[in-house]
């Protein structure tokens, strides 16, 4: 796995950010260095999976990257779980590929180019009862959030789940900024220098938009999931199990 070595580079400006192939090449190494407790994170995520999945359906990532999480719920469901991951990013597309290849699981992988801010009908999503976000909502423009995840919780079956990690922001500007100087000494005791840390907030600062916890749970009920719960919450970042209950029947004839 190649280093991060990024924003280290002195002609790095701000607003570069983008899924590129030089980013492609790090992500793995990005991830696990930049987001706090990534493994553990991704450990929880195959836990709910394994028990949220339901047989005969698919499992859709979007955002798959470089297919980390694809490949970890390969392993962990049955041979006959089925998944499909959305990116849009090419470069990103080619190394999950890679990836997967070198794992074993093309016949059970479909990777496919897709724009989440784009025209969401052109993107095939259907008989999904598990679909993961992993720090991919952040990038979605705030105007199109409620459409995603509305055609997301209409492709699900009942019972199905939506599984969202996410940056957040808290209710405190003190308190965000507090967290954020908390982010950033993580991310020094993970081996970035300052300077680096500094680029690529500057990089990020009008890509990544993040909401208030309170935010996104109100983003998720609104648009259907009635039960909304953060499994996982680590200063300013969260994780979210969102769930699709089945609609009521109507009442039998003759019932009142």
């Amino acid at each position: 796995m190649k280093k991060d070595a990024i924003f280290l580079k002195s002609d790095k400006r701000a607003g570069d950010f983008e899924f590129n192939a030089e980013v492609a090449e790090v992500f793995n190494d990005m991830l696990e260095r930049s987001i706090p407790f990534y493994l553990e994170q991704q450990a929880m995520i195959r836990g709910l999976c394994r028990n949220l999945w339901i047989p005969g359906t698919k499992v859709y990532d979007m955002g798959c990257s470089t297919a980390t999480t694809l490949i970890g719920l390969s392993r962990e469901l049955p041979a006959s779980a089925r998944f499909v991951g959305y990116d849009n990013s090419l470069p990103m597309l080619e190394r999950a590929r890679g990836n997967i290849e070198k794992n074993h699981f093309q016949e059970r992988i479909d990777l496919r180019h897709g724009e989440l801010n784009g025209q969401l009908s052109d993107l095939p999503l259907e008989n999904a009862s598990v679909v993961t976000m992993c720090w991919t909502l952040q990038f979605i423009r705030p105007l199109r959030r409620d459409d995603v995840i509305r055609w997301i919780y209409d492709a699900l079956v009942d019972e199905g789940v939506l599984i969202v990690t996410e940056k957040i922001l808290t209710n405190s500007g003190h308190m965000n900024r507090f967290f954020i100087d908390l982010y950033y000494e993580f991310k020094r005791q993970q081996g970035y220098a300052d300077a680096e840390i500094v680029r690529k907030r500057e990089a990020l600062e009008n890509v990544l938009v993040p909401y208030r916890l309170e935010e996104n749970v109100e983003l998720f009920r609104r648009n259907g999931f009635e039960l909304v719960e953060t499994f996982f919450q680590w200063f300013n970042f969260a994780g979210f199990l969102c769930v699709k209950k089945p609609a009521m029947a109507a009442p039998s004839r003759g019932q009142s």
